[in-house]
């Protein structure tokens, strides 16, 4: 049975407009949220820790800025938009001794729930609402008029309008424009790492990489390898996204259609499942979980010291220089760049 799609007319704003909204955080999810619910008439405050460098950012943006404690003291609903790391520290911190029964907590992700990082008391909602893509997406398709897909969830309802709150504040960031689907935190948490780690993010980023180095160690021009492997990504992901993998296929050659189905099993095969597979089941024992928290702990060394090593890569200068060459092109430079909140 398909699954039911929330739009515009199964939400109220309404629900939203009568209550104070907390973002705790102004990073990526934090800033889009904000400002989407801000333009669509709703009473929105901002909360940070003391010395965050996104207050006066916020405060440029017409927010008011207070602590993370007054934040929580003040909202009807909050969102915790604080990276899942850490989240547990300023729950105990700053948003559990400010609680009262009848808030709503929300989360955009699962993952401080689901592992029980954070345990929030039975007496307050708490509800996820989670867009398919990142912030500034969230935002751009706002401003556009148009809108990113979300999810939604309703881990405790004390309240009795949890789901009600959920949609009203899908639509309030546009969601709702889109389409929304209502899932558990659970499903949305395990499904979430298990699409980066093995097919978005860890998975598209080794088999680039992979690619790259295999025709510059066969002795190929490293800019080719960098066009084949990497840039032309782009345009095949597009067409996947706008017509799924059979409409990608109608709109490419047929030598590329019989590389694709004859070539392509062999390199991603039985055994690349299989990994996935045992990656899945990490992610649902919660072995992953535990892992990343104890990287946390122990001050992010492995974490930096493999994303330095990728940073130094040759495709990131052989690519760095061609994008130079392509002023059509948006570019961004991640030089220094980590996530606010």
């Amino acid at each position: 049975m398909p699954a039911k799609v929330y739009s515009d007319q199964d939400a109220d704003l309404a629900i939203l407009q009568r209550k104070t909204l907390a973002v705790l955080g102004f990073g990526s999810q934090g800033h889009a949220h904000a400002l989407n619910l801000k333009d669509s008439g709703c009473n929105v405050i901002i909360g940070l820790y003391e010395g965050s460098k996104s207050a006066p950012v916020a405060a440029s943006h017409g927010f008011e800025v207070v602590s993370t404690a007054e934040a929580v003291r003040r909202a009807d609903v909050i969102f915790v938009a604080i990276p899942d790391t850490k989240q547990p520290a300023a729950y105990e911190r700053d948003i559990a001794p400010n609680l009262a029964p009848g808030k709503t907590l929300l989360f955009s992700h699962g993952f401080a729930i689901h592992f029980k990082t954070i345990v929030p008391p039975k007496n307050v909602n708490v509800i996820l609402v989670a867009p398919k893509g990142p912030g500034h997406i969230v935002r751009r398709q706002f401003v556009e008029g148009k809108g990113v897909p979300a999810l939604i969830g309703v881990y405790q309802d004390p309240g009795r309008n949890s789901k009600k709150i959920a949609l009203a504040w899908a639509k309030g960031i546009g969601a709702t424009r889109a389409g929304v689907l209502q899932t558990s935190f659970k499903e949305e948490t395990e499904t979430d790492l298990f699409g980066e780690q093995t097919v978005l993010c860890g998975g598209l980023s080794a088999l680039v990489t992979a690619g790259y180095e295999t025709l510059v160690e066969a002795g190929y021009q490293p800019e080719m390898a960098y066009f084949e492997c990497l840039h032309e990504l782009k345009l095949i992901a597009d067409l996947m996204n706008e017509a799924g993998i059979s409409g990608m296929r109608f709109s490419i050659s047929e030598t590329a259609k019989w590389g694709d189905v004859s070539v392509g099993p062999k390199i991603i095969d039985p055994s690349v499942k299989k990994r996935m597979k045992a990656a899945l089941k990490d992610i649902q024992s919660g072995k992953f979980a535990k892992g990343w928290v104890r990287e946390y702990n122990g001050g992010y060394k492995r974490y930096n010291a493999l994303l330095k090593a990728g940073q130094k890569h040759n495709i990131e200068r052989v690519g760095e220089r061609l994008r130079s060459l392509m002023p059509w092109m948006k570019k961004r430079s991640v030089k220094g760049v980590q996530a606010a909140y």
